[in-house]
């Protein structure tokens, strides 16, 4: 079996602020602004993963986590989408 040597996780907004989600493993965090709820992500990562054997999570030593952001972009208003 091949190692994974990158996790992969989204940001999307939440109701007050951020929610981040990992996608290989259970971690979902939040926080108020970007910066907060990645080291949020950060530190939850690592302490879902802390003693863990990360081979049998499909994982190599020492994986990066990329996040991907989730926003909806604004869209001008034209006459005909104007109620």
């Amino acid at each position: 079996m091949r190692l994974r040597k990158v996790m992969n996780a989204i940001v999307y907004p939440g109701e007050e602020g951020f929610v981040a989600e990992c996608m290989e493993i259970a971690v979902v965090t939040q926080g108020k602004t970007l910066d907060e709820t990645v080291e949020n992500l950060k530190e939850a990562v690592r302490l879902h993963l802390k003693g863990e054997d990360l081979s049998q999570w499909g994982l190599a030593k020492d994986p990066t986590l990329v996040v991907t952001l989730e926003v909806e972009p604004e869209h001008e208003q034209t006459e005909a989408t104007v109620g």
